[in-house]
């Protein structure tokens, strides 16, 4: 009997891969499905959907489990077209809790994501504040403030004197995880009574009304996402709504947050620039003395899903490879740890859209996108280089560091994981 076009094709990307299912046999198989939604042939896609189903599982290796987590977000985007009977090996995602303080701590400190960007940063910082007796730090990042206690311990060491210290929180946040259960408020109360005990004086401020999303069904997710990019124009990045004083000098801290910046065009002003352009500009009207700027270092802002699909396997293994290395396989802290990052894959693969709102644009990219928009890239120094050599020594051998220009990129394996950069304004006005 003569094989189907569709069969041929399967059996196309099974050749050579059977019995021996590794990364590379898997990402093929990852893009045939994807070309077959893109052409919206949902029966061939069912089809390579069956064979991964019997590669992935939630408790195998770091492929095994990488790849359920791809199934899942395939199988959420087959649900949109056609609905599917099929069901992924093992158990659903597990329901996303809010984490106490203390566990967001652990959290961030199982491997160095988000460590390295808080090591570089705060560096970074120190030296762009020496001199200055008042500190405003505007804090756009995703991790509850958990980078200030080690730069408030730092600026308590100071030979002259720790500065004053006042940091701003937008009362908005992306609705991602690491998600804490409590408020921003009670953040900025604990971190208060952290600087008393080190004697550095502090302020911390909730700025904005947090935009409220109508609960009407004719409200879009474009709506929704216009109304909280209008929030943080026009109350955050607001010299008003901030205060900002005149003896004081302004730091902005962005961490794992400009991704969640749209990236379309803003038809409504004079020249077609794209809103995240905008929100740079309005930074730089800020005149802030340093920006720093941290996020991971990889290309999935594009529309096209088998792009996506590749860039994200390529990726995503390596919280997923790292976290093998010292956690066993059903260690709970690990089980959470990859959930969010099956959160976040499912939003890469699965919508299009507003509701895709994961949308990374690499560091080369980024800093090219800086230099466009007036900023001068500020090089990290030799001691920032050694603290994050050091920090890194304290985690498993395969961690590593580079610098590329004047980005420090964290490394798995060889391979890049996260940059941090610096930037200044150009012209700031000291």
């Amino acid at each position: 009997m003569r094989e189907s076009p569709q069969s041929s094709i399967l059996s196309g990307a099974l050749k050579g891969c059977l019995g021996s299912l590794d990364g590379a046999c898997i990402e093929k198989l990852l893009l045939h499905c994807a070309s077959a939604l893109e052409s919206n042939d949902v029966t061939l896609a069912q089809q390579v959907m069956w064979v991964l189903n019997n590669v992935a599982s939630p408790v195998g290796d770091p492929n095994q489990r990488l790849t359920s987590w791809f199934l899942k977000a395939l199988i959420s985007r087959v649900s949109r077209v056609c609905p599917t009977p099929m069901n992924l090996n093992g158990n659903s995602s597990p329901q996303r809790r809010l984490m106490t303080v203390t566990e967001l701590a652990g959290y961030v400190d199982l491997i160095p994501w988000h460590r390295f960007g808080f090591c570089a940063s705060n560096s970074a910082i120190f030296k762009a504040i020496q001199g200055y007796n008042k500190v405003h730090i505007l804090d756009l990042s995703i991790t509850h403030c958990m980078q200030w206690p080690t730069l408030i311990d730092t600026l308590a060491k100071r030979p002259e004197g720790p500065p004053s210290v006042r940091i701003s929180v937008p009362s908005w946040r992306p609705p991602v995880p690491p998600l804490l259960n409590v408020s921003s408020e009670e953040v900025g109360q604990r971190l208060g009574n952290f600087a008393k005990f080190k004697d550095v004086p502090f302020e911390f401020n909730v700025i904005g009304e947090q935009p409220t999303v109508p609960s009407s069904p004719c409200i879009s997710t474009l709506e929704c996402s216009s109304l909280q990019y209008d929030f943080l124009l026009n109350q955050v990045l607001n010299p008003s709504t901030l205060k900002l004083e005149d003896d004081e000098v302004l730091v902005i801290n962005c961490q794992n947050w400009l991704r969640y910046l749209p990236d379309e065009q803003n038809n409504g002003a004079s020249q077609e620039i794209s809103c995240r352009d905008i929100f740079l500009n309005r930074i730089k009207d800020l005149n802030p003395c340093i920006i720093t700027v941290v996020d991971e270092d990889s290309e999935l802002d594009v529309s096209n899903l088998t792009s996506r699909i590749t860039t994200c396997f390529n990726y995503l293994w390596i919280p997923f490879d790292a976290l093998e290395t010292f956690l066993s396989k059903d260690n709970s802290q690990r089980i959470e740890y990859e959930a969010d990052i099956g959160q976040k894959i499912e939003n890469i693969i699965a919508f299009e859209g507003p509701q895709r709102i994961e949308r990374l644009e690499s560091g080369t990219k980024f800093s090219q996108r800086m230099r466009n928009n007036g900023f001068f890239s500020v090089p990290f120094c030799e001691e920032t280089i050694s603290e994050v050599k050091f920090l890194l020594d304290e985690h498993a051998s395969g961690w590593g560091m580079k610098k590329e220009d004047d980005m420090l990129v964290l490394t798995w394996k060889g391979h890049n994981s996260v940059y941090a950069t610096a930037w200044v304004p150009c012209g700031f006005d000291d």
